[in-house]
C-alpha cells in the first residue's frame, strides 16, 4: 500500500518511553523529566521499589531536572543503582553544608572519608566539634529543609564570578582547584541562597533526601546514608578501630606532605615539588612495611608465627606489597615462602554457583579448604609436601612441585579470603598474622567533594588490564560491578579481623594515572553503559595536573599498575631454600 504523506505543523509535545515499564507519557516540549516520572508513579504506585533519583535518557545519564525537548527512551535509576546513589549522597552533603552555614555561620564542613557502614566522617573548620545538642539541632534543621522540599537549582557562572564568590567566602580549597580550570565557566548548584561546586549531578529538591542520620564521632561527626540494598533504612555504624587508625595515619601523612586536596597536589606538581613528594610518599610506605615486618619478626620469636595471610580488594597492590614485605622479612633473617591460594582452587565443575546459577569464583567454596589446611600444617611441621597447581585453561587441579620448608621459613599466603576466619580453622590463631591491604584513603577534590577509593582502584585496574592483559577500558568497567559484589560479600565484612592494615594509596598517583588512563577511557564506545562510567572518570581526572611516571621508583606499588616494576618477576627467597 502506498504511504500517505501530508504536511503538518511542528509538534508542541514530546513523548517519554519508560522502556522497562511499557509506559509512554506525553507533555509539552521542555517539561522536566521529573514531571513525567511523577505522573507515571501516580498512575502506577508500585512502578519501582525504591526512590527514583535520576534516569538514563537515550543512553545518557540525566538529572530529573532535565528538560525533555524530543521523544526519548528512558530507564529510571533508583537508589538501588550506583549512579543514583552517588547523586543521593552528593545531594545529602549539599544539604548538610547548607544547614551548617545557616545554623553555625562561622563553621565550615570538611567531608573527610567514607566509613564501612555507609557514612561520611566529617569534621569542622572554624569552630570546635559539635556537641550532642548541636548535632541534634543540626539534624532537626536538615529535616525541616527536607520537609520544605526546597529546590536544588543549577547555574552556569562565569569563572571569574565563581572565583570571586569563593574568595569572599574564604573557600581557599575551591580557589586552588580552579587555578587550572580550562573552561571559562563553572556549574554551581544552589540551595536556599547558598552556592557551591559539586562534582556530578544533584537531586532536584531536598524532598528526595529523607533517609539520613547524624552521629557523634571523636573529633567530628558522621553523616549516615542508606545502602543500595536497603535504600530506606539507616543502620547505625559499628566501631572500626583499625580502619580509624589508618585514617588518622593518612591524615598525618598528608599534613607532613603539605598536600590535603587535589588543588594542593596540582600546586606541588607545578611548583617543582613532584620529585620530593614522590620520594617522601614512597619513604612513608617503606617505613610502614618495615614496621609490619618488624612486628611479624617479634611475634615469630614470641608466639611462633609462621603464616602471614595477606588480603584486600582488587587493585590494592597486594602483589607488590607482599614482595616488599618479603624483602623486609629477609632483612630480619627470615625466609619468606610465597604460597599462592589460587593453586588451591577446586575443579571448575565443583565451583559454587551464585543465585543466578553462574559460577561464583570469589566464594570461599572455590578453595579446597581441607587440602589447604592439611598442607599448611605439614609445611609448618617441616614435612615434604607436593603442592597443587591449578590449570586455568582446563579448570582442573594438577600435581605441582615438591616442597619442604626449614624452621626459618615463614609462609606468605595472598588471597581475597585471608581475613576470613573460616579459611584456616586448622592453624592455631597465635601462629598466624593477618594483613589487610587496600587503597584506604585518597585525596579529595575539595572539602565537599570526596574521591571514592573505589574509583582510584578502578582507574588502577583499567591501566593495568590494558597493559598486561590486553583488556579495553570498556572490558574492565563492564566487569567491575561483579568484582565489587564479590568484595562486599567476601572481603569487606572481615577487614577488621586484620592484625594490621596497610594503606596502599599514594598521594601523587592520580597525577601519574591520568595520562595513562585518559586515552583508554576515550576509546570507550559512546551510547554504551560503560561510556557513562568512562565519562565520569574522565571528568574527574580532568581536575588533576598530569605527571610523567619516570620519577616513580621501580619498587613502588604503583609500578604494579603502570609497569616497570623491578619486582614483577621477583620470587621472594628464590634460591635460598
Amino acid at each position: 500500500m502506498k504511504a500517505t504523506v501530508t504536511l503538518s505543523s511542528p509538534r508542541e509535545t514530546a513523548q517519554v518511553n519508560l522502556i522497562e515499564h511499557g509506559m509512554v507519557l506525553e507533555a509539552l516540549v521542555g517539561t522536566p523529566l521529573e514531571a513525567y516520572i511523577k505522573t507515571a508513579q501516580a498512575e502506577t504506585p508500585n512502578l519501582v521499589d525504591a526512590p527514583v533519583i535520576a534516569a538514563i535518557v537515550d543512553k545518557q545519564l540525566r538529572e530529573l531536572t532535565y528538560k525533555v525537548t524530543r521523544d526519548v527512551d528512558v530507564r529510571l535509576l533508583t537508589m538501588r543503582d550506583s549512579d543514583a546513589m552517588r547523586i543521593y549522597r552528593r545531594s545529602l552533603v549539599f544539604l548538610l553544608v547548607a544547614a551548617v552555614y545557616e545554623l553555625f555561620p562561622g563553621c565550615r564542613v570538611v567531608v573527610e572519608h567514607a566509613l564501612p557502614n555507609n557514612g561520611f566522617y566529617c569534621r569542622l573548620i572554624g569552630c570546635p566539634p559539635f556537641t550532642d545538642e548541636q548535632l541534634a539541632q543540626l539534624e532537626a534543621h536538615m529535616r525541616a529543609i527536607v520537609e520544605a522540599d526546597e529546590p536544588i537549582g543549577k547555574v552556569q557562572a562565569p569563572l571569574a564570578e565563581a572565583k570571586a564568590y569563593f574568595e569572599a567566602r574564604g573557600d581557599d580549597d575551591k580557589l586552588r582547584l580552579l587555578e587550572n580550570r580550562e573552561k571559562d565557566y563553572l556549574v554551581l548548584y544552589t540551595l536556599r541562597g547558598q552556592r557551591d561546586y559539586y562534582f556530578g549531578y544533584m537531586a532536584p529538591s531536598t524532598g528526595y533526601l529523607r533517609t539520613f542520620g547524624l552521629y557523634s564521632s571523636p573529633g567530628g561527626f558522621v553523616l549516615r546514608y542508606p545502602n543500595r540494598e536497603e535504600p530506606n533504612v539507616i543502620h547505625p555504624g559499628g566501631e572500626s578501630p583499625k580502619l580509624s587508625a589508618v585514617f588518622k595515619e593518612a591524615e598525618e601523612w598528608l599534613a607532613l606532605l603539605g598536600v590535603q586536596d587535589i588543588g594542593q597536589l596540582n600546586q606541588a606538581t607545578e611548583n617543582g615539588r613532584a620529585r620530593e613528594l614522590i620520594l617522601v610518599a614512597e619513604a612513608l610506605h617503606e617505613q610502614r612495611i618495615a614496621q609490619i615486618a618488624g612486628e611479624i619478626a617479634r611475634r615469630r620469636q614470641e608466639q611462633g608465627v609462621n603464616l602471614v595471610l595477606i588480603a584486600g580488594p582488587s587493585s590494592s597492590g597486594k602483589t607488590t606489597f607482599s614482595k616488599r614485605l618479603a624483602v623486609q622479612l629477609l632483612a630480619h633473617g627470615l625466609k619468606p615462602y610465597p604460597l599462592a591460594l589460587d593453586n588451591y582452587f577446586v575443579d571448575r565443575d565443583q565451583t559454587p554457583r551464585d543465585e543466578h546459577g553462574e559460577f561464583d569464583f570469589e566464594a570461599l567454596g572455590t578453595v579446597n579448604l581441607t587440602l589447604f589446611n592439611e598442607q599448611l600444617i605439614d609445611l609448618m611441621a617441616g614435612a615434604e609436601v607436593r603442592l597443587p597447581h591449578f590449570n586455568f585453561y582446563t579448570g582442573m587441579s594438577e600435581p605441582g612441585r615438591l616442597v619442604r620448608l626449614s624452621p626459618e621459613h615463614i609462609i606468605l599466603a595472598e588471597g581475597i579470603h585471608g581475613m576470613n576466619p573460616d579459611l584456616v580453622p586448622g592453624v592455631p590463631p597465635e601462629r598466624t598474622y593477618r594483613i589487610y591491604v587496600s587503597a584506604l584513603t585518597q585525596l579529595n577534590i575539595d572539602r565537599h567533594n570526596r574521591v571514592p577509593t573505589t574509583d582510584v582502584r578502578l582507574i588502577r585496574r583499567i591501566v593495568r588490564d590494558a597493559r598486561s592483559r590486553g583488556y579495553s577500558a570498556s572490558d574492565t568497567i563492564g566487569r567491575w560491578p561483579s568484582v565489587r559484589r564479590g568484595e562486599k560479600r567476601w572481603i569487606f565484612p572481615y577487614q577488621e579481623n586484620a592484625d594490621v592494615m596497610f594503606n596502599s594509596a599514594l598521594v601523587y598517583e592520580l597525577s601519574v594515572l591520568r595520562s595513562l588512563a585518559e586515552p583508554l577511557l576515550l576509546q570507550v564506545e559512546p551510547n554504551t553503559p560503560m561510556h557513562i562510567e568512562a565519562k565520569r572518570l574522565l571528568a574527574f581526572l580532568g581536575w588533576v595536573s598530569p605527571l610523567d611516571d619516570h620519577l616513580i621508583p621501580d619498587n613502588s606499588l604503583l609500578r604494579e599498575f603502570v609497569g616497570g616494576s623491578i619486582l614483577s618477576d621477583y620470587v621472594p627467597g628464590e634460591g635460598r631454600r
